[in-house]
């Protein structure tokens, strides 16, 4: 009962230092805007893509046979390879012209004797020339090109096969030639009929397919955490030791200061976020339904929770302000780059990638993104509650401890 009424006491205290403060209030609160708005205007236009074209591949049949006509003209007339791949059939010297002048990514050849080879059973081979302004672009269609030899291997095997039956058979050498192509035709139909000779997969980068609702988003996100930290830091008092004396005569605690803080930092917070959340929305033109609201306001609640817990176990480890109030910016900027509000957090190296679901930042502005730009109709809030409490139990741990210490 003297928990919860020094509590309610010193979150009346708190509101009525905001009152007091009222000037210096919204230079706190506007600061964080103008700074991270500037700073995603300069990422947003730095990292905002060009218009893709597609590659570019040039193909050049100089073996000339039946066989090679049928797969270049094959090729040259379909979609199999891809909307991000255009495939034109060439001669050699157009396609040197085309490499020279840029116009080209690279180009594929099919050697002389190549169906003699097949048929033979020999290695077959197919050369690619690329262009060396665009070494990242030829190794995609090195990639392509490997799936393809794939199935002329296959090819292969399955003439090889027939044309050694057809030996043993005596048959005459041009109905055997002519039963080899119709196979061969068979074949390519049936394996480009099946599956695509590449297997396209879309993997949506939200930084880059649409970066100015991004990093809308991941500046509304670090100036919510800042005005957490701002608001948290602007009630915060270092008293005398003689006050703190006193004051744990009448029975106050630290950890009842340190909650009242936490408590009207977080609804300040809320409700101004909530307005920015607002503006932001209607600004995009996202369509978001009520319960998507309820989404957010649930993930952004969890993560305030998690957030301030952590500064408060900050301020009762570190005693000197100016230490804690360093430390609090440290770790601030950290669970701000964790999250991939600053960085997308494809960018970050695999190894850190593994670890990035133990932090709360990164899975509350994962599940907001989704929620927003993705349309998600779900949220793991599992993991959020989770660090919520092992935080909560890690702050009433540490103030605890110290109280006991300092009796």
């Amino acid at each position: 009962m003297h928990f919860v009424k020094h509590l309610l006491l010193f979150i009346k205290n708190n509101f009525l230092q905001l009152r007091r403060k009222w000037i210096s209030l919204p230079l706190l609160l506007l600061f964080p805007i103008f700074i991270v708005g500037l700073v995603a205007v300069l990422i947003v236009s730095f990292i905002s893509p060009d218009e893709n074209e597609p590659l570019r591949i040039g193909l050049v049949d100089n073996d000339q046979s039946e066989e090679t006509q049928l797969v270049v003209e094959l090729i040259d007339q379909s979609s199999q390879l891809g909307s991000f791949l255009q495939i034109n059939k060439m001669n050699e010297d157009e396609a040197i012209q085309a490499i020279n002048k840029d116009e080209l990514t690279s180009y594929i050849i099919f050697p002389q004797n190549f169906t003699n080879n097949l048929y033979q059973g020999e290695s077959v081979e197919l050369p690619i020339i690329a262009n060396p302004n665009k070494s990242m672009d030829s190794y995609l269609v090195k990639e392509m090109l490997e799936s393809i030899t794939r199935h002329i291997s296959a090819s292969q095997a399955n003439i090889l096969t027939i044309n050694y039956y057809a030996k043993k058979l005596n048959i005459d050498d041009e109905l055997r030639n002519d039963l080899l192509f119709e196979q061969f035709k068979e074949f390519l139909f049936y394996t480009i009929g099946k599956d695509k000779i590449i297997n396209e997969q879309e993997i949506r980068n939200d930084a880059t397919s649409s970066p100015l609702q991004y990093y809308g988003i991941g500046s509304w996100f670090i100036i919510v955490t800042i005005w957490l930290l701002g608001l948290y830091n602007f009630l915060s008092k270092e008293d005398s030791r003689r006050m703190k004396q006193r004051m744990r005569l009448y029975g106050v605690t630290e950890r009842q200061q340190i909650t009242a803080r936490m408590i009207v930092s977080l609804l300040v917070t809320f409700l101004l976020a909530a307005v920015s959340l607002i503006i932001l929305i209607q600004l995009f033109d996202w369509n978001i339904n009520i319960e998507n609201y309820l989404r957010i306001a649930l993930l952004l609640l969890l993560y305030s929770i998690a957030f301030t817990l952590v500064l408060a176990i900050i301020e009762v480890i570190i005693p000197s302000q100016r230490f804690r109030l360093l430390g609090q910016t440290l770790v601030t900027g950290l669970i701000l780059l964790l999250s991939g509000a600053i960085i997308p957090v494809i960018y970050f190296p695999v190894k850190i990638q593994q670890f990035l679901p133990y932090s709360f930042s990164y899975e509350t502005f994962y599940w907001i993104n989704e929620v927003i730009l993705n349309n998600r109709l779900f949220a793991d809030y599992y993991p959020l509650t989770i660090m919520c409490l092992a935080g909560l139990f890690l702050f009433l741990g540490n103030s605890i401890w110290k109280e006991r210490v300092q009796e």
